[in-house]
């Protein structure tokens, strides 16, 4: 149905915990695919359904094996794995090493996981710009999602790559997939951390690309990689995960009823959960 691809530039925060609490709570079905070309590690951070570990050697790199005559929902399938609680989850490559063998696999996979009947696919496409054949991938999706921090430092790195992103995508496609961007920050501080984000995209002449917050909550992301529960429900991380699902999700929904438009701008104010003191 839709393919969500989320990074972050250099010094960025982890995705792998975004794209996890994201697809966890995602309003419409989802598969979670490790997509990171730095190696993926969410075979040794959760369990497979049933409580045994999920298998590293199926997925992205045996699904490359099989498909190099051509990629197809049976074969994406078959080496998908589900994580306890039920989430579907396509393993990455253990390792950067092994990304030289699949820079063919990025485009042909991002058209197969747009295709996938009745499941929208959040990608974890990991830290960007030293691989650029996963350019493949986001080039395909339908929506594209930068984190960062609101550090200064990370905030530039944050400015120039929407820069050169918008630039790649324009250059790859003739309908290159919306581009967004999503600020981690203590929840108190959503309005502040957004402001300035804002601020600074707007003085590069950047239009405004923020699509809201995600909460940076360390207990929550310790919680995450266990035995999911009610204690993981309640987090910070998990209530503004599912704040934030359900705006990508109508965004792309919205986007696939009308055509390519350019995002228009969120709430000002900070989420739900924090203004009724939650």
């Amino acid at each position: 149905m839709a393919l969500i691809a989320l990074a972050a530039d250099k010094g960025g925060p982890g995705v792998t915990t975004a794209a996890t609490a994201l697809a966890a709570v995602w309003p419409r079905p989802a598969l979670l695919a490790e997509c990171d070309a730095a190696g993926g590690d969410l075979a040794y951070r959760l369990p497979a359904d049933g409580g045994r570990p999920l298998d590293p050697g199926r997925g992205l790199l045996s699904l490359g094996a099989v498909a190099r005559k051509g990629l197809t929902l049976p074969q994406i399938n078959e080496h998908t794995q589900r994580l306890v609680g039920g989430l579907a989850v396509l393993a990455g490559i253990g390792s950067a090493e092994q990304a030289g063998g699949l820079t063919w696999l990025w485009e042909p996979l991002a058209q197969a996981l747009r295709a996938m009947p009745g499941t929208d696919v959040i990608a974890d496409c990991g830290r960007v710009g030293s691989y650029p054949a996963i350019n493949g991938l986001l080039a395909g999706a339908d929506l594209v999602v930068l984190f960062a921090r609101p550090q200064l430092d990370q905030v530039a790195h944050l400015r120039d790559r929407v820069t050169t992103m918008g630039n790649m995508l324009a250059e790859r496609t003739r309908t290159p997939p919306a581009l967004g961007v999503v600020v981690v920050a203590e929840p108190k501080e959503f309005s502040r951390a957004i402001g300035e984000v804002r601020r600074v995209m707007a003085a590069a002449g950047l239009p405004d690309l923020v699509l809201g917050g995600l909460a940076y909550d360390p207990k929550g992301a310790e919680l995450l990689r266990g035995e999911w529960g009610g204690r993981l429900d309640r987090t910070l991380l998990i209530r503004s995960a599912r704040e934030l699902a359900a705006n990508l999700q109508a965004r792309v929904a919205h986007r696939a009823a009308t055509g390519p438009t350019p995002p228009g701008p969120p709430p000002s104010g900070p989420p739900a959960h924090q203004r009724s003191g939650a």
